[in-house]
């Protein structure tokens, strides 16, 4: 097995929260996302994540079970029971063809198993851009899972736009996936390309980046809920001008967030004004540009929640330049909790996300509807937890 990561040389960046390389030093396995089982996908535009199952070269030759049980005096049958882990082949009988096989580099012919089997054994994951560290997070919890059950994973991402996306599903329809998990493009606001996924009766899972209106199985952390609980938290610490960097607003975590966020002022007798919220795009570059026009209306602000840490990041970023003390002078919070948030200084208070539990989620989901296509979609709503950093006061 060969994995291979390559980039095109055209736009980079421009990912929806965080533009930090997927890979990363250390033993976490979460943050290393180099190794897939799956099939060579080429996207046409953007990143694209080649994760390839079989390398096949010009002039090399793969040994095949013909030979293997030519070469040992064995039956065909036999080689093939011992090479996909069936136990009716006598331990030494098998010790011998694994041996062998070993030896000779043999590896399975995956499109001729799927063209007798008329199944592919492959789901298909699209994700808004891989280099964002919690798909890169996600990806490990979805292809964990659907190794255990036997599968491989295709992956590929739409650059944050609607049109490659659409691109995305077509490539995975040709590629005939079993199912395909999802999580839209920021721009995403019609879903015929979801519909057509519904109409062919292919399994569907969509995660984090949802669409409230479409009837499928979805995996979601309970957003509202981590958004009240982080504003009433800087609450607690005596910020009473708080602000908000929010997301794009025709998706639905952006927007329970936000009503979490203006729910807990309101509890607490601090209306929020429209001067006090800006709508950002997930990015580095829209923190720090939200946060220089919050600065430009308000000089009084005590406080930002921002919708996630890459915005947390840029707000960072623009408070250190104008000379703000981070959180003397303001405290900054995000939703996420991305590897970055602990090294940045000062460490960023952020909202935790279960990140492999929800990636495992979706892909559990999506297999429970390989199996019983006839099951109602479900919809799972994973717990948050406050993460409390350096970037926020301490209560008083």
């Amino acid at each position: 097995m060969e994995s291979i990561i390559r980039e095109n040389p055209g736009k980079k960046g421009g990912d929806a929260s965080g533009t930090f390389p997927v890979e990363r030093e250390g033993n976490n396995r979460h943050h290393r996302i180099m190794v897939f089982h799956g099939m060579a996908l080429a996207e046409p535009t953007g990143w694209a994540i080649y994760i390839i199952f079989n390398v096949i070269k010009m002039g090399r030759s793969n040994i095949t079970i013909k030979e293997i049980a030519r070469a040992l005096n064995i039956s065909k049958s036999t080689v093939s029971r011992a090479l996909s882990d069936k136990h009716d082949v006598k331990p030494e009988t098998r010790r011998r063809i694994l041996e062998y096989a070993h030896n000779h580099d043999y590896h399975a012919d995956f499109m001729a198993r799927s063209l007798r089997s008329k199944r592919t054994r492959t789901i298909g994951v699209i994700v808004p851009a891989y280099n964002i560290p919690f798909y890169s997070i996600a990806i490990c919890g979805i292809q964990d899972y659907a190794m255990q059950q036997g599968y491989h994973v295709m992956v590929c991402h739409s650059s944050e736009r609607y049109e490659v996306e659409k691109k995305n599903v077509e490539a995975l329809l040709a590629a005939d996936v079993e199912g395909i998990i999802i999580s839209v493009a920021r721009d995403t606001a019609l879903n015929e390309h979801i519909y057509k996924l519904r109409r062919k009766g292919i399994p569907l899972v969509m995660f984090n980046r949802v669409m409230e209106d479409f009837r499928v199985a979805k995996v979601v952390v309970d957003d509202y809920y981590g958004a009240a609980e982080m504003v009433r938290y800087l609450i607690r610490t005596g910020c009473q001008r708080i602000a908000h960097i929010a997301g794009p607003s025709n998706l639905l975590l952006s927007c329970n967030r936000r009503q979490g966020y203006l729910d807990a002022l309101r509890e607490a007798g601090m209306a929020s004004t429209g001067e006090w919220i800006r709508k950002g795009d997930f990015s580095i570059e829209s923190g720090s540009k939200c946060m220089a026009s919050l600065l430009d209306r308000s000089n009084n602000l005590d406080a930002v929640f921002c919708v996630c840490d890459a915005v947390a990041f840029g707000a960072i970023r623009t408070l250190k330049a104008k000379g703000y003390r981070i959180p003397a002078d303001i405290s900054v919070a995000g939703f996420t909790n991305e590897p970055m948030a602990e090294l940045i200084e000062p460490a960023l208070t952020t909202v935790g996300q279960p990140i492999y539990e929800i990636g495992e989620t979706a892909s559990r989901l999506l297999f429970s509807q390989l199996e019983n296509p006839d099951l109602p979609p479900e919809f799972c709503v994973l717990n948050t937890k406050l993460i409390i950093r350096d970037s926020t006061r301490k209560p008083v």
